[in-house]
């Protein structure tokens, strides 16, 4: 089954209603806490949501608003609903096996993140995506609304 290019209010607000698991793909440690790879993941795990920490760069951080970092997104144990993506669209590729091999529901690329190459590739693996949007923007509108 081909997944779904996610690209109104409607559509972001039904994935938002049934998510509880995000691991952030490119998040930053507690160090660089005014960047929008923190930002955006603390206002998450403060809203309630369980988020999972995968940073690219850092080596010697092993853990990221108080839970363990993963190296790869297959290494994480059970579902996870929204792979949340803070890397810029020429990096994207290189991630591709490992999101496809973790099999998200869902993958959310940040604002100014936009790869119509990536995005088919995971549609034709059936997972949903999103493109350039701020995840704490939306989760913000849809829980306003509420």
């Amino acid at each position: 089954m081909r997944g779904e290019r996610l690209a109104d209010h409607r559509q972001y607000d039904r994935l938002l209603s049934g998510m509880r698991r995000i691991a952030v793909l490119g998040i930053k440690p507690e160090s660089h806490a005014w960047q929008p790879a923190h930002l955006v993941p603390a206002y998450m795990q403060r809203a309630g949501y369980e988020v999972i920490p995968v940073p690219v760069y850092y080596p010697e951080v092993v853990q990221i608003l108080g839970e363990p970092v993963h190296r790869a997104l297959a290494a994480i144990k059970g579902r996870v609903d929204v792979l949340n993506v803070f890397r810029k669209p020429l990096d994207l590729a290189p991630h591709l096996p490992d999101i496809l091999q973790a099999r998200p529901r869902a993958v959310w690329l940040q604002t100014g993140i936009r790869d119509d190459g990536f995005a088919e590739a995971l549609l034709n693996a059936g997972i949903d995506v999103v493109q350039d949007e701020c995840l704490m923007v939306e989760h913000r509108r849809w829980h306003s609304a509420r």
